[in-house]
């Protein structure tokens, strides 16, 4: 294949076809449907050499490299090809403020307050589905297979920031598959509007949601009566037989999550609750921390570690240097045999000032802030099947019957992929190239929103 120009060779033999042979694509045995089979070449990096069969925009095989005789087959030479990953903790509603919206100096006390002005001053429907739509184009053309946004539910905007996401949901149904977690402060269930927001919850055929602190609180203080409230979540899940997805312990000191594990078993909810964060995990004793990891295995917690978001706000101090990393113990929870990923989070926010709706992005910096590496082994899976796992979607690998959805990279190794950053990888959705392309931030700045200017300029 002319290693120049592998988008337009690769479309000529896709687009307008019914059927297609892509030989030799390299493929982490992660990512795999199926696992390998013993006559299927897996290089060091865990990566297999297969041939894949696409007809009528589904994966038709999948088959150990050269078992595939095509005349017009292409061959990739050993690159990657990946399926299109998934994002399990975003915040759509939130993206894309940082412009307009206070200075946050880093701080999360500092993005609570900021993001909260924001949203009283803006968080209309248009706002809203402006600044959600460019999210989503942005994710489409880095292929993102699909993504659960936690959205700010408070009394007053829920309605609004709901029927929005509605909105955005059947805009991009087909393309990327969206799901919803209320978020609010946990003693919000301990007031009339806890009832109110799980009824809108369940309308949308959302997920129940919080955050482990009190309002305007900080994790780690004020909530005295965490048993309680949190009885009063899972009552509200189980009567209406939603899922739970909980922000927890985002602080190097905080305590919620054995309160979740055992409200998740008082409940009888284990396999339906999801945490993410868990930061303070990482900075316990290590007896007491293997001690709260068998609690979270026993009540199969799922656990979604968000490394680029929580480098940026752990820990951080004027004049001084942070000490940790702020991510979850991904090594040590995975080998008690509980479910973890890696996600997005916020995306030029106050509470993360960069990032561009990028999962493979996202996984790149995951392997070098958690040391997922020298094995690699299956750290792929925790930005494909191990999430969709989460949503309960087929998403994330590639399969004989699965659509045929994926991405190929002008990398032939692990290390190849996580040293570039893959801009032009080659996106095909059902068997056609993508020609979504990324939108300019000039389509943010309508209404007057424009990017605020330095005091004196």
């Amino acid at each position: 294949m002319d290693q120049t120009s592998p988008k337009r060779r690769i479309a000529d033999l896709l687009d307008g076809r019914s059927a297609g042979v892509l030989t030799r694509a390299r493929v982490p045995a992660a990512l795999l449907a199926a696992p390998p089979s013993g006559e299927i070449e897996v290089d060091r990096d865990g990566a297999a050499l297969v041939d894949l069969v696409i007809a009528g925009g589904t994966i038709g095989a999948v088959r150990p490299a050269g078992r595939v005789a095509a005349d017009d087959a292409v061959d990739l030479g050993g690159r990657h090809l990946w399926p299109l990953l998934v994002d399990v903790h975003a915040h759509l509603d939130k993206a894309h403020i940082l412009d307009r919206a206070p200075d946050s100096g880093g701080t999360h006390p500092g993005a609570r307050a900021a993001t909260s002005a924001d949203r009283v001053a803006h968080w209309r429907r248009d706002d809203l589905l402006r600044r959600m739509d460019f999210a989503l184009a942005c994710a489409d053309a880095h292929g993102v297979a699909a993504i659960r946004t936690h959205l700010d539910s408070h009394e007053g905007q829920a309605e609004t920031t709901w029927a929005a996401f509605a909105e955005i949901r059947a805009r991009w149904e087909g393309r990327i598959a969206l799901q919803s977690v209320g978020l609010v402060p946990l003693d919000a269930y301990g007031t009339d509007h806890g009832r109110v927001l799980a009824d809108l919850i369940a309308t949308h055929d959302g997920l129940m949601g919080g955050v482990t602190r009190a309002s305007g609180g900080t994790h780690g203080e004020g909530l005295d009566d965490i048993d309680a409230l949190l009885d009063r979540l899972f009552r509200l899940a189980k009567e209406r037989d939603l899922d739970i997805d909980l922000h927890v312990d985002e602080a190097a000191k905080a305590n919620a999550l054995p309160h979740v594990a055992r409200a998740t078993i008082r409940h009888g909810y284990e396999g339906r609750v999801t945490c993410g964060h868990c930061c303070s995990l990482a900075l316990l004793p290590e007896a007491e921390a293997r001690e709260r990891i068998a609690l979270i295995a026993d009540a199969g917690l799922s656990i979604v570690t968000l490394p680029a978001v929580n480098l940026y706000l752990q820990d951080r101090e004027a004049g001084r240097t942070p000490r940790w990393r702020g991510v979850a113990p991904v090594e040590e929870l995975r080998a008690a045999g509980i479910r973890v990923a890696v996600a997005g989070d916020n995306c030029r926010d106050p509470f993360y000032a960069y990032g561009d709706h990028d999962m493979l992005d996202t996984w790149r910096q995951a392997v070098r802030i958690l040391q997922l590496d020298h094995p690699y082994g299956d750290a792929t899976a925790l930005a494909g099947p191990v999430p969709a796992a989460m949503m309960g979607l087929e998403a994330g690998t590639l399969g004989a019957g699965r659509p045929a959805d994926f991405m190929i990279l002008e990398a032939w190794s692990l290390d190849q992929v996580i040293a570039r950053p893959q801009a032009d990888r080659v996106i095909v959705r059902a068997g056609a190239v993508s020609s979504a392309a990324l939108p300019s931030y000039s389509t943010l700045h309508r209404d007057g929103a424009f990017p605020r200017v330095a005091s004196g300029a």
